[in-house]
């Protein structure tokens, strides 16, 4: 009698954690995700960082943003001078400077730029951004990676606010332990077809509260596969690494 009642509460903790588990939603681990990673601060804040060539500001000051991007390059060849370009992306749109004077942009290159510009600054805070009101989300199943366990989360957007992009697809995978976003991938359209980026995060380090984080940026061989795969390769050596996104002199005020 004593083993039986010992293997029917055993029996009833499982069930109990199970469901504990289940009742987890995509929403409450991307606030927790959030948090951990300093989320709330960054509703009032001014970043600055260098990535590549080209240095980054954003403010954000509770749902007020203003997003640039600086960099030289030659604009007017017959010039033939070095011009101080400055990209501007806030709540009324996209500007473009050329030494401090504004410049008339078509309106296919000004979302072009546009894009460019918030996909540097997006990835820059993530997963700040993920509760933005275009932003869907779906929990999909546990996941080991590099014998760690995640939960796994999938990220779409609607048209209606989801910018140039809309159609991309992203899933995060989110320690368990630590609930910080360790791994990412995403899909989107190219001229040819499908491509999909894997990311691995490294350095991460914390700025006045705020989680900043470096990645190696992988892809498959075949471009076919489905996003939900690329764990499983990334686990066997089977992604090749492309690049490294690196924020430098990263400063917040």
């Amino acid at each position: 009698m004593k083993y039986l009642v010992i293997i029917t509460l055993s029996f009833l903790l499982l069930n109990c954690k199970s469901d504990a588990s289940e009742t987890v939603t995509a929403q409450s681990l991307i606030d927790k995700a959030i948090q951990v990673s300093g989320g709330d601060l960054m509703d009032s804040t001014t970043i600055h960082f260098d990535f590549r060539d080209k240095h980054y500001m954003a403010f954000r000051n509770k749902g007020v943003f203003h997003l640039e991007r600086q960099f030289k390059a030659l604009i007017f060849e017959e010039v033939d001078s070095i011009n101080e370009v400055k990209d501007v992306l806030n709540n009324k749109g996209f500007m473009r400077f050329v030494d401090n004077f504004p410049m008339n942009v078509t309106d296919t290159m000004a979302a072009k730029y546009a894009a460019s510009v918030n996909s540097v600054h997006y990835f820059s805070v993530l997963p700040y951004g993920l509760n933005d009101a275009a932003v869907n989300k779906k929990r999909l199943a546990d996941m080991m990676i590099k014998d760690h366990e995640y939960f796994t989360i999938q990220v779409t957007f609607n048209q209606d606010g989801g910018g140039e992009d809309f159609e991309d697809v992203f899933i995060y995978w989110i320690n368990k332990a630590s609930y910080k976003v360790d791994y990412l991938a995403y899909s989107y359209n190219e001229s040819d077809g499908l491509g999909l980026r894997f990311r691995e995060v490294y350095n991460e380090r914390y700025i006045k509260g705020i989680r900043f984080v470096d990645y190696n940026n992988y892809k498959p061989d075949d471009a076919s596969i489905s996003l939900i795969k690329l764990p499983e390769l990334f686990n066997n050596n089977q992604l090749k690494l492309l690049s490294k996104i690196e924020l430098e002199e990263v400063t917040v005020n």
